[in-house]
């Protein structure tokens, strides 16, 4: 839509005014694109090599790495697996850094496993 903005303007089709109405640009807008489509040909900013946002702390392998961990052994507590990325990855995060990545990747929260429950069921059954 910027391109065909950008056309109309230039072979003076339509005037300015009516070009902003139909696509919703501001005045400003359409100059930055202009400038932008001047300077570089295109209509869009390309960010090669540039990431966007925050930088990662954790990367795909490191999460995978705590599912596992998680799924091996569900009792760990969020200061355990910290512990255990420090010394196994080296990489050293905030515990909430560490929820939200588990939270994020889908794992649900803990639950206590059936033979806990069968015990418990069975040790209050014996102090009655």
């Amino acid at each position: 839509m910027a391109f065909c903005s950008i056309r109309l303007y230039e072979r003076e089709l339509l005037s300015l005014e009516d070009i902003l109405d139909c696509v919703g640009f501001s005045e400003r807008t359409f100059y930055r694109i202009l400038r932008l489509y001047n300077d570089t040909g295109n209509v869009v900013q390309h960010r090669l090599g540039v990431s966007l946002g925050r930088p990662r702390l954790l990367y795909f392998d490191d999460v995978d790495y705590l599912l596992r961990l998680v799924r091996q052994r569900p009792d760990l507590f969020l200061d355990e697996l910290l512990d255990l990325l420090k010394t196994n990855r080296f990489i050293s995060v905030h515990y909430v850094t560490i929820h939200r990545e588990l939270v994020c990747a889908g794992a649900e929260h803990k639950k206590t496993p059936s033979w806990m429950l069968f015990h418990a069921l069975i040790l209050s059954y014996h102090l009655k």
